[in-house]
C-alpha cells in the first residue's frame, strides 16, 4: 500500500536538526482506514445503542427486568467468547476473508433483530450479532496492524481508531434515546443493519488479503477450552442473576466453566502454537496492565447499564432524557480521550493507569448519594468524571502491556489487549447483575454495584500501583 511521506535528501554537510514531518496517508491508505475504524465504531455503538432502549424493549417483547441483562448478555457472550478463537483463525486463513464474513453476519443479525417477533428472535440476534462482533475486532485490528508500518503512522490510526471507540459508545447513547423516542427500539437495530451495509460495499474493493506466513497450526485444544469455558462461565452468572445460586444449571455450567479454564491454562503451558503466551503474561507490564483494562471495562459497562435503568424505571425519565445523560458522559470521554496522551507523556503509562483507576472508583463511588426522587445531576457528574478516568484507564493500560514487548511479540500482545476488553465488557454485566436483581427493590440494587464497582476500582488502583511499581 503506497504511503505518502516527505522526500528527503543526503547532503555530504551536517545540517541543523529540523523538525520532522509525519508522514501522510495516501488515499487508498484513508479509504483502508475509514473502512477498518467504520467497523470498529459500528461494533462500539452496538454496545451503548440498545441500553437507553432496554425498558421500552422489555415492555414490548415481555422481559423482565432480571431479564433484560441477556438482551447485553446476548451480545457480549460470544463477542467475548470466540474472540481468541476467531483471531487465530483469521491469521491461518485470511483477515480480510475473516473480516468480511464477519461484517455479512453482524448486518444480518441486526436485521433478524429489527424485525424479531418474540424474545427467542430477538436474543438470538443478538447473539448472532456478538458473533459478528467476534469475527469484525480481531480482524480488524490486525488488518489495521498489517497495513500501517510501527511508528508515526500506525500510531495516527490506533488514535484515530481509539477515538472513534469512544466516539461510538457516545453517538450509540445518544442516537438511541433519539431513535427509541421518535421511531421506537427497533430503529437502534434497524441502525445497526444500515451501518454494516455501508461498511460492506466498500470493504472487498480496498482491503488487502493478510495471513501469517509461518501458517502455525490451530490450537483447537485451547480454543475449544477457552471458548467454552467463557460461555459455560458466563451463562452460569446470567443465570444466577434471575435465579440465583441454587439451580442444578447454574452449578453444573459454573463448575464446567471454571474446569474448562483451569485446563485452558493446562494446554496452553504445553501447545507449541498457543493462543495465549503465558510466559507473556508473567511480564508484571502485561499482567497488571490487563487486569486495570479487565476491571475497568466490567465495571464502567456494568454502572453503566444499572444507571440507564435507574434513570427510567426510579427517575422517569424519557429514553431520550436519558440519552442526553450520556452525551454528556460521551462528551467529556473523549476530550478525554485528546489530553491523557499528555498526561501519559508527563507522568508516564504506569501511574496514569494507576490513578485514572482510582480516579475512577472515587467518582462512581458518588453516586452513592443517588436519591430516589432526585440524582440526574449527580448522576451526569459523577458518570461523566469516573468516564474521563476510564479513557484515561483504556488508554494507559494498552500502552502498558504492549510497552518492552519486542516487536515479533507485539500481535500476542496486542490480541491480549482486545482480549481483555472484550472479556471485561462481558463478564460485569452478568457478574454483578446478580447483585442488582436480588435486592428487596432496583433502587437498592443499583446502590449494591455501585459500592461493590467503586470499591473494585479502588482497590485494583491500589494494585496495579504496587505490581507496577517494579515492573
Amino acid at each position: 500500500m503506497a504511503i505518502e511521506s516527505p522526500s528527503t535528501s543526503a547532503g555530504p554537510a551536517a545540517s541543523p536538526p529540523v523538525a520532522s514531518v509525519p508522514p501522510r496517508l495516501s488515499g487508498r491508505a484513508r479509504l483502508v482506514l475509514f473502512v477498518l475504524c467504520a467497523a470498529q465504531f459500528m461494533v462500539a455503538l452496538d454496545f451503548s445503542v440498545l441500553n437507553v432502549a432496554l425498558p421500552v424493549l422489555g415492555k414490548d417483547l415481555g422481559l423482565s427486568t432480571t431479564g433484560l441483562q441477556w438482551a447485553i448478555t446476548a451480545f457480549a457472550l460470544p463477542s467475548g467468547g470466540f474472540l481468541l478463537l476467531f483471531g487465530r483463525i483469521a491469521d491461518l486463513y485470511g483477515r480480510r476473508r475473516l473480516f468480511l464474513a464477519g461484517l455479512a453476519v453482524f448486518g444480518g443479525s441486526s436485521l433478524l433483530a429489527t424485525l424479531a417477533w418474540d424474545p427467542a428472535s430477538f436474543l438470538a440476534g443478538r447473539a448472532l450479532q456478538g458473533l459478528g462482533a467476534a469475527v469484525i475486532v480481531p480482524t480488524g485490528m490486525s488488518l489495521l496492524t498489517t497495513t500501517f508500518p510501527e511508528g508515526p503512522l500506525r500510531d495516527r490510526a490506533l488514535g484515530i481508531s481509539g477515538t472513534l471507540l469512544s466516539l461510538g459508545f457516545t453517538v450509540g447513547m445518544v442516537a438511541g434515546g433519539v431513535l427509541t423516542e421518535t421511531l421506537g427500539w427497533r430503529s437502534t437495530m434497524g441502525l445497526l443493519a444500515l451501518a454494516s451495509a455501508v461498511v460492506l460495499v466498500p470493504a472487498p474493493k480496498v482491503l488487502e488479503e493478510s495471513r501469517t506466513t509461518d501458517r502455525p497450526r490451530l490450537d483447537v485444544p485451547g480454543a475449544v477450552s477457552v471458548t467454552g469455558g467463557l460461555l459455560a462461565l458466563i451463562y452460569a452468572l446470567s443465570t444466577a442473576a434471575e435465579r440465583g445460586f441454587g439451580g442444578a444449571d447454574v452449578l453444573v455450567t459454573l463448575a464446567l466453566g471454571v474446569t474448562l479454564l483451569a485446563a485452558f491454562v493446562v494446554v496452553e503451558s504445553r501447545s507449541a502454537a498457543p493462543l495465549v503466551s503465558l510466559p507473556m503474561l508473567r511480564r508484571r507490564t502485561v499482567a497488571f496492565g490487563n487486569l486495570g483494562g479487565l476491571l475497568t471495562f466490567s465495571m464502567m459497562s456494568t454502572v453503566v447499564f444499572v444507571l440507564t435503568l435507574y434513570l427510567q424505571e426510579v427517575l422517569d425519565l424519557s429514553p431520550f432524557a436519558t440519552g442526553l445523560v450520556f452525551g454528556v458522559q460521551g462528551v467529556l470521554s473523549v476530550v478525554a480521550g485528546m489530553y491523557a496522551p499528555k498526561v501519559i507523556g508527563r507522568i508516564g503509562a504506569r501511574r496514569t493507569l494507576a490513578l485514572s483507576l482510582l480516579g475512577q472508583g472515587l467518582f462512581i463511588g458518588a453516586l452513592l448519594g443517588l436519591g430516589t426522587e432526585s440524582g440526574v445531576w449527580l448522576a451526569t457528574a459523577a458518570v461523566s468524571l469516573a468516564s474521563m478516568c476510564h479513557l484515561g484507564a483504556i488508554i494507559a493500560y494498552g500502552l502498558t502491556v504492549t510497552s518492552g514487548i519486542p516487536n515479533e511479540q507485539q500481535g500476542l500482545a496486542t490480541g491480549l489487549v482486545t482480549t481483555t476488553q472484550q472479556v471485561g465488557l462481558t463478564v460485569g454485566i452478568p457478574l454483578l447483575g446478580v447483585l442488582a436483581t436480588t435486592q428487596d427493590t432496583l433502587f437498592d440494587g443499583v446502590r449494591t454495584v455501585v459500592a461493590v464497582a467503586g470499591a473494585v476500582l479502588l482497590a485494583a488502583g491500589a494494585a496495579v500501583a504496587a505490581g507496577l511499581r517494579r515492573g
